[in-house]
């Protein structure tokens, strides 16, 4: 969050004066830097129930005449406006594989597509570096060779992917 706040705060000529659609706005945090960066209008869209905690969050910090709030699936809503300059959203999900909304920002992208529109982040990157864990490894997976003197070595198979997952995520 602090390097979209960088980004959004430091970039201030970009959100001046722009109808700006927030994709998946959760809490609002990033509607809020937008609408602090000077944006026209924020259109902040989430179809989960902490859209009525954003609304309280965005009063709290005097933003509600910039910050509206469109509660509903990005592909469901209208927008009060034909097209956006710009969409910001916290898209990549985990490892940019897991929980991503990059499918529901490109739908907002063409639906709202200005000639101009900007998406932020536009660019990402994964690095991805060889590890060794034998403890960890033994704990988890050579475990299932001999659980209480019964081989069930069939379990691997979904322990491995869950153990990849969390080394990655350590």
């Amino acid at each position: 969050t602090e390097t979209y706040r960088e980004f959004i705060l430091q970039n201030k000529h970009l959100f001046q004066d722009k109808t700006v659609l927030d994709v998946g706005c959760g809490t609002g945090i990033l509607s809020m830097f937008a609408a602090q960066a000077g944006a026209a209008v924020v259109y902040a869209v989430d179809n989960s129930e902490v859209i009525y905690k954003a609304i309280d969050i965005v009063r709290e910090n005097k933003l509600q005449d910039k910050v509206v709030f469109i509660k509903g699936e990005v592909e469901q809503v209208s927008l009060p406006v034909d097209k956006v300059d710009i969409i910001i959203s916290e898209w990549m999900g985990y490892f940019l594989l897991f929980e991503s909304m990059l499918d529901t920002v490109l739908y907002a992208r063409d639906k709202w597509l200005n000639d101009r529109t900007y998406v932020y982040p536009d660019v990402c990157s994964v690095s991805v570096v060889a590890v060794s864990c034998s403890e960890y490894w033994s704990d988890r997976v050579d475990y299932w060779s001999d659980v209480y003197g019964m081989c069930v070595c069939v379990c691997v198979c979904a322990c491995v992917r869950v153990c990849v997952l969390q080394l990655l995520l350590m």
